[in-house]
């Protein structure tokens, strides 16, 4: 019996549903803070704090973005190559420094389009896997592509175990689980598969 699949229209509108969900936090806030620095009752530290908070949010924003637009976007025409230094540069700004340390061991080479997009994605599942922080290892190396979370209580999520064994109820699928649902769709693209498991202490996401 072959695996139900969702339909394009709506992994389509999953995955808008998931850039949205990412981005919607810090386009608000760039938002609030404007409307303080709008406004004539305000003092003047007050407005300088507002305007820290819509510098911060616009740079968090624009890393949301870079990084959605690889991961889930197009990214150049079919059959493209994406420099994997350029994409570990995004990556690092995506995930930022406050509580996750992303150490990209991928060499700078240039890569087909969907394994890029599955090593970026491999890298979402992983810290999902460490809700507390820590430290997230990317490596790639010929068709082997590894995403190792190290942190306290590091587990492998039950509902995206599900998604990836095949147990997951379409119906269940929201702008959450699309994403390792996505990425095992870009595994099979790519002829590989997609594992999630437990490696020691660490969360292993590994395609081979």
């Amino acid at each position: 019996m072959s695996e139900l699949k969702l339909s394009d229209l709506d992994l389509a509108a999953l995955l808008c549903s998931r850039v949205c969900h990412d981005v919607i936090s810090p386009v608000g806030a760039i938002a609030n803070g404007l409307e303080l620095i709008d406004d004539p009752e305000m003092d003047e530290e007050t407005k300088e704090t507002a305007l820290d908070m819509v510098r911060s949010s616009a740079r968090t924003a624009s890393a949301k973005l870079k990084f959605c637009r690889i991961a889930f976007g197009a990214a150049g025409s079919a059959g493209a190559l994406i420099d994997m230094g350029e994409a570990g540069e995004i990556a690092k700004a995506f995930v930022g420094e406050e509580k996750v340390k992303l150490d990209w061991l991928a060499p700078r080479e240039n890569r087909p389009k969907q394994q890029v997009k599955l090593v970026l994605n491999m890298m979402l599942m992983a810290m999902a896997g460490i809700p507390r922080g820590g430290v997230l290892t990317v490596a790639a190396e010929g068709d082997v592509f590894t995403a190792r979370a190290a942190g306290d209580r590091a587990k492998v999520p039950d509902a995206i175990s599900q998604v990836l064994d095949g147990s997951m109820e379409l119906a269940a699928l929201d702008a959450r689980l699309v994403q390792p649902y996505y990425a095992k769709q870009l595994a099979q693209s790519a002829s590989l598969t997609l594992s999630m498991g437990m490696d020691g202490a660490d969360v292993l996401v590994k395609a081979s």
